[in-house]
This record gives structure tokens, sequence and C-alpha cells, in this order.
């Protein structure tokens, strides 16, 4: 599903990756792990089209990203890949099913499809009660369940997690690990995500640990 070769990026005189190459399965959950600096957010962000790599080429569901244009990118990305960050980036002035249907809006589905999908998605994850409340009427974790909801709209190809549980309490943590264990069953949805918590990179497929750049 996701095929990385030779990846290298530089910002002025640090090489933040050096030829990282990496393949992902179908359905396979990985934690990419390691200290700061070691270059896992800056390989997030390449796997994800977010920022492009100096060299080296990204396939993600037998599409090469690196020869796309911007507009085919953008259309790319809204389509195959979803995103969930540490810090969740609802829309406050939103409510949270209008946020978990803005991807698919942005799509260009239908806005009665749009939000039937959002409401399945919120049902999911276990906030059917809460579709009409805003981002700031919501706990920590559940902003991020809308926003795992919101990842999956679109029916992606992938999802990719920026320490999707460094910014919450044991309680939340807890449930967002289990969250996602529970898409994989479901959906046999292939997730990447970046994280320091040990405990839930211990809990998936696989575990790579990155340093200075580069895979060990």
């Amino acid at each position: 599903m996701i095929k990385a070769s030779e990846i290298y990026k530089r910002f002025l005189t640090v090489e933040a990756l050096r030829g990282v190459s990496l393949e992902v399965a179908q359905g396979e959950i990985v934690a990419i792990v390691g200290a700061s600096g070691a270059g896992k957010s800056t390989l997030l962000q390449i796997l994800g089209t977010l920022m492009a790599a100096d060299s080296g080429r990204v396939e993600i569901a037998g599409k090469d990203c690196t020869t796309m244009g911007e507009k085919e990118l953008a259309a790319f990305r809204n389509r195959h890949i979803g995103f969930v960050f540490q810090f969740h980036h609802l829309l406050p002035e939103f409510t949270a099913l209008e946020n978990v249907a803005m991807p698919a809006l942005i799509g260009g589905a239908e806005r009665k499809d749009a939000f039937s999908r959002a409401a399945e998605l919120l049902d999911m994850v276990g906030l059917s009660e809460r579709t009409t409340h805003k981002p700031v009427e919501l706990s920590g974790g559940e902003q991020q369940r809308v926003a795992i909801a919101r990842a999956l709209i679109n029916r992606p190809s992938v999802v990719l997690a920026d320490e999707p549980t460094g910014n919450l309490d044991t309680a939340s943590r807890d449930q967002i690990h289990s969250l996602l264990l529970d898409i994989r069953r479901e959906f046999n949805q292939t997730i990447v995500m970046v994280t320091h918590d040990m405990s839930l990179a211990d809990s998936v497929d696989r575990k790579i640990v990155m340093s200075d750049g580069a895979i060990l």
C-alpha cells in the first residue's frame, strides 16, 4: 500500500532524512518511533505528500506521488490519505458532524451522502450523541475521535497519524488505542503513526525505529 524508496530531505545544513526506504502492506498498522529530531514527522509528512522530498520516490496504492502536479496531488491526497494529528485541528465554528463531513464535501460528495457517512462514522467512534456539539464542547479524547472519523470519511487508502495520543490523558489514550485497532478490523485500514507512546507502539503490527534521519 505504501512504498518509499531512497527518501532524502535536508533543511539548510541538517540532513533530516538519509536515504529512507520502507514498505507498508495493506491493512498493516505500523508505528514509527525514535528520539526527537530523528526524522519521524518529516518522513510522515513526505509519505502524506504534505512535504516534497529532495529526492526519492513515494508510491501509495500503486500511484507514484512524486510525479504529480500540485492540483493532481491535492485531489489524490483528499481521496487517498486521511490525517490525524496530535492537535485535532477541528474547525471551531462547525459541529462534530460538519467537521467530519468536510473532506467529503471538499471532494465533491453530495451533501446528503457526506452527512450520512459522517453520522455513521461518529456512531462508530462512540459519539452518536455528540454530533451537534462544537469542538469547544467536547473533551480532548472526544475531539480526537472526531478527528479520526474525519480522517476516514473519504475511505482513504491510508491513514497517517502524528502523535495521535500525545495530548491526551491516560483514559482517553487507551480509548484511542482501542479505536485504531477497531478501525483496522472493521475496514482493513492501513495506518502509519509517529508516536512516543511505547505502549501504543508495542500494540501494533510493526515498530520502525528511526535515528538521525535513518531507519535502524
